[in-house]
C-alpha cells in the first residue's frame, strides 16, 4: 500500500505530464504541420495562421486554468487543499 504523500505525488504528477503533453502539442506539433492547417480556412484566415496567432494562446489560458481546477480537487482530496 502506497503512502498518502506517495498517492499525492503519483496523482500531481500525472497531472503535470499531462498538462506538459498538451503544452508541446499545441506549441510545437501544430505549428509544425501549419502548412498543411492553412488549406483549411476559417473566416477567411487560414487554419495554421489562427493556430499560431490565436488558437495556441486561447487553448494555454485555458490549460491554464484547468490546470489550477484539477490540481485544486487533488488537492482536497488528500487534505491538502490551502483553505482546508
Amino acid at each position: 500500500m502506497e503512502s498518502k504523500d506517495q498517492s499525492y505525488w503519483n496523482d500531481t504528477s500525472r497531472l503535470m505530464w499531462i498538462t506538459l503533453a498538451i503544452w508541446f502539442f499545441f506549441g510545437y506539433v501544430i505549428h509544425a504541420f501549419v502548412n498543411v492547417l492553412n488549406k483549411i480556412t476559417i473566416l477567411g484566415f487560414p487554419f495554421g495562421f489562427y493556430m499560431a496567432a490565436q488558437g495556441s494562446l486561447i487553448a494555454f489560458v485555458v490549460l491554464l486554468f484547468w490546470f489550477a481546477k484539477a490540481q485544486d480537487k487533488i488537492d482536497r482530496k488528500h487534505g491538502v487543499a490551502e483553505d482546508e
